[in-house]
């Protein structure tokens, strides 16, 4: 039982760690959606948007085996993430000269609160489906524990998902939070914010061409070596690159 125990353990460990490098570049687009709002605003987006994610998540456990044929969700995300990333870069390219400007049409132009927390959420959906395969991958591989199932799947790996899942959400949140303070202490960061975004969405696009039902990649390429190493070489380039940028612009 002890053995058992242990298993669990480890798994749940790699389970946030997962969680965690996911909600890394996940978070940077989340701060990008609730900056345009009020500070007091921000924190609460956040909040309602990834407690909602969050029970999305939980009842996705039950029917994984049903959405993970819906190719469509992600599809419709990387649509979204290169349209915003694109629309930005554009604006703020075109008033760089007039920041003010560009602050006030941003606030004009920003969604509403309740609009702001539905985008959160939707982002996070589109995002959480690759998470959450990966994470049932390595929970069947764990003996059973108890003698009940939940959603098909026995309820002590139903339960240790569960777990990882909820405290990847809660990093996310956090994270995000801390992007949002570090997008306004370094406004210039914004263009880099937005690249970001806009190579997430770039791998939104990649795992929906890897899709069993488009077919168009190789099923394994999203998860290769080669892949994740350039997906990550590109995204901390890119915010290097715009810290540089940004500490310049601030002094």
């Amino acid at each position: 039982m002890e053995a058992i125990i242990l298993q669990y353990g480890w798994v749940l460990i790699v389970l946030v760690v997962l969680e965690g490098l996911l909600a890394a570049d996940n978070a940077v687009v989340m701060a990008v959606m609730v900056k345009h709002l009020p500070q007091e605003q921000q924190k609460k987006a956040l909040f309602y948007g990834l407690f909602g994610a969050l029970i999305f998540r939980f009842a996705a456990l039950f029917v994984i085996t049903v959405l993970v044929n819906y190719w469509q969700i992600q599809a419709v995300g990387a649509a979204y993430l290169l349209f915003m990333s694109a629309k930005n870069i554009y604006d703020l390219r075109k008033h760089k000269d007039d920041e003010e400007e560009t602050s006030e049409k941003a606030g004009k132009k920003g969604s509403g609160f309740w609009l702001t927390v539905l985008k959160v959420e939707a982002a996070d959906i589109a995002f959480a489906i690759d998470s959450m395969l990966a994470a049932v991958a390595i929970a069947v591989t764990l003996p059973h524990l108890g003698n009940f199932d939940i959603g098909g799947i026995n309820g002590g790996q139903f339960i240790v998902m569960l777990l990882g899942g909820f405290i990847g959400v809660i990093m996310m949140r956090f994270a995000a939070q801390w992007f949002v303070k570090v997008l306004n202490d370094y406004p210039s960061l914004e263009t880099a914010a937005f690249l970001i975004v806009g190579w997430v969405g770039v791998k939104l696009v990649v795992l929906t061409l890897a899709h069993e039902k488009v077919g168009i990649l190789p099923a394994e390429f999203p998860h290769s070596t080669a892949w994740e190493l350039t997906f990550w070489i590109v995204l901390l380039g890119i915010a290097f690159v715009g810290y540089l940028v940004g500490v310049r612009n601030k002094k």
